[in-house]
């Protein structure tokens, strides 16, 4: 299992927690499109650290921007395995190529 596997695993398990004892739990139970809205600000906080090139905050930034991914996937039922997968099979192809077929 790898680390974003177990990260998976424990977002979703909380999605029973009490949402006054855990952060995921309270992200959850306010609705994939606050998820989402979180997922965003993250974002572009990563997005201004990248251009600001401060490699330390950059490196936060993206742990938080892939946590909220995580919790906006689990929102919304999707699965990272299905995810993963969509990636695997991108890489039989160009970028190019797979930007044109969508």
């Amino acid at each position: 299992m790898t680390d974003l596997d177990h990260l998976f695993q424990t977002i979703e398990s909380r999605r029973a927690a009490d949402p006054d004892s855990s952060w995921t739990a309270k992200l959850l139970s306010r609705g994939p499109e606050k998820c989402a809205e979180k997922f965003g600000e993250e974002a572009v906080e990563a997005i201004i650290e990248a251009v600001k090139g401060d490699r330390d905050r950059l490196t936060s930034e993206a742990a938080d921007v892939i946590y909220h991914l995580l919790v906006m996937l689990a929102a919304r039922d999707v699965k990272l395995s299905a995810v993963l997968e969509e990636l695997n099979r991108r890489q039989s192809q160009s970028g190019i190529e797979e930007k044109a077929s969508r």
